[in-house]
């Protein structure tokens, strides 16, 4: 085997398929369970679908489970998307169904991809790009250590038609936008509200209403949409964060037309 074959092949392929996704029509922050939800509903349609997670690892705060123990609990209706994906899914109690965490969020992952969505990790979104008519067109990246190792570096850009923010709690996007040109936000102060303390069934059933576009040609989903519009977090219950990425499939097929 030859080292440099192996290198130029990594090299070589990921240039090929990082210039090819700087044009998109629906770029997504976050590939938590929310954001490769969103990515697998649309890629399944024919969408061009790009996702950017600055992290190692894909799957937000679902491989931890809760606590680190790695199960998550789902209701009713968040199982039926887990069925979809084919992961096993274990009743608790009536209306309460346990799933591996790990099983949940590698197979999600693995069927976005297969479905023709292209993820890219360890890179960051740092800005947005903004035109005449008041319109995110695009994302601004670096590679995620240019910021931990607080370098200056310039960063690169890609083009897309629609944006979504499922970076979660942070809401990282969606800062972005009030940081840069004000509190333009569809919320009651124009600013990312902040989530409230934990209140699993008030949350759960408040995400599918805030997930929607935000800003033009940005929607939030999973827990950016409740850290956007104030709403209570959840904890180890995913149920909702999947019918969010699910709706933000939908409002991104929406405003695509």
């Amino acid at each position: 085997m030859d080292e440099v074959i192996i290198s130029r092949a990594i090299v070589e392929s990921y240039m090929k398929d990082f210039m090819g996704a700087m044009e998109a029509d629906v770029a997504v922050a976050g590939a938590g369970p929310a954001g490769l939800v969103t990515a697998y509903y649309l890629a399944k349609e024919g969408i061009k679908v790009i996702v950017f997670e600055r992290q190692l690892r894909v799957g937000g705060g679902m491989p931890g489970g809760g606590m680190m123990f790695n199960r998550i609990v789902l209701q009713e209706e968040g199982k039926r998307i887990l069925d979809e994906f084919e992961v096993s899914a274990k009743e608790y109690e009536k209306g309460y169904y346990v799933a591996d965490s790990l099983e949940a969020i590698s197979t999600i992952c693995s069927r976005a991809i297969k479905a023709g969505a292209q993820i890219f990790n360890l890179i960051s979104v740092e800005d947005v790009m903004i035109r005449e008519d008041d319109r995110i067109t695009g994302l601004v990246l670096n590679w995620s250590a240019v910021s931990w190792s607080k370098l200056h570096v310039d960063p690169l850009t890609v083009r897309c038609k629609v944006a979504v923010d499922a970076t979660g709690h942070d809401a990282e996007v969606c800062g972005i936008v009030v940081r840069k040109i004000g509190p333009k936000l569809r919320t009651k102060t124009g600013e990312v509200m902040g989530e409230k303390s934990m209140w699993a069934e008030r949350g759960e059933r408040e995400i599918l209403k805030n997930t929607r576009e935000v800003y033009p040609g940005l929607v939030v989903a999973g827990m950016t949409a409740n850290a956007v519009f104030g709403s209570p977090r959840m904890g180890a219950i995913f149920g909702g964060m999947l019918l969010s990425g699910k709706k933000a499939a939908r409002v991104a097929m929406e405003l695509l037309k």
